[in-house]
């Protein structure tokens, strides 16, 4: 009786063993039916995140216009004269009323600003802050619109004075012109 039990249990172990291998075998057929499957959502997120970033692509063209139209967008314009002068003229001090701390000793002409990059220097009256971003044409002084930052004061009205690396370049090259100018931007950022 012990002997038909053992051969009984053992026969069950082999019947056990062998549909637990037909279920791993078909387990596997079926992962392999939802690999190709996979395969097919796989393309489709494929496509989906070439249209992302197409998408992509289109906004940041369109917040790069928006930037351009934002940093060289007129602000305001106004009609004044167009002076030039040194940073030692007779009623200067070789420092900017602005920016007393920049070193102009050097007949340095030029301000690196963060977002214009390298700009001219003027001065202006109060109507104008600290720190604003002016555009101009100036036939006599570049064929390229000259971009210009606020640095300095000792002008009235509308007026602009453009520091130049003499008294003597001032005259000779800036002389004095009616031009229009347009804000690009109002002071400093805050």
């Amino acid at each position: 009786m012990k002997g038909k039990k053992l051969s009984y249990i053992k026969n069950i172990l082999k019947i056990s063993i062998i549909i637990t291998f037909l279920f791993c075998l078909k387990t596997t057929s079926y992962e392999k039916e939802t690999l190709s499957t996979n395969e097919n959502v796989n393309k489709s997120i494929d496509l989906s995140t070439m249209a992302i970033y197409i998408n992509k692509e289109e906004e940041e063209k369109a917040n790069n216009e928006a930037l351009q139209k934002y940093l060289w967008g007129s602000l305001d314009s106004y009609t004044g004269d167009l002076t030039g002068y040194g940073a030692y003229c007779p009623l200067c001090s070789g420092h900017l009323a602005c920016m007393s701390s920049l070193d102009l000793s050097n007949g340095r002409t030029t301000y690196e600003d963060k977002t214009y990059g390298e700009v001219r220097i003027v001065a202006s009256s109060k109507n104008l802050a600290c720190g604003s971003i002016i555009r101009f044409n100036s036939p006599k002084i570049s064929k390229d619109p000259v971009i210009a930052i606020v640095l300095d004061r000792g002008v009235l009205g509308n007026d602009i004075d453009l520091l130049s690396s003499s008294e003597e370049y001032a005259l000779k090259y800036v002389g004095r012109s009616k031009i229009t100018y347009d804000v690009l931007r109002a002071g400093w950022e805050k």
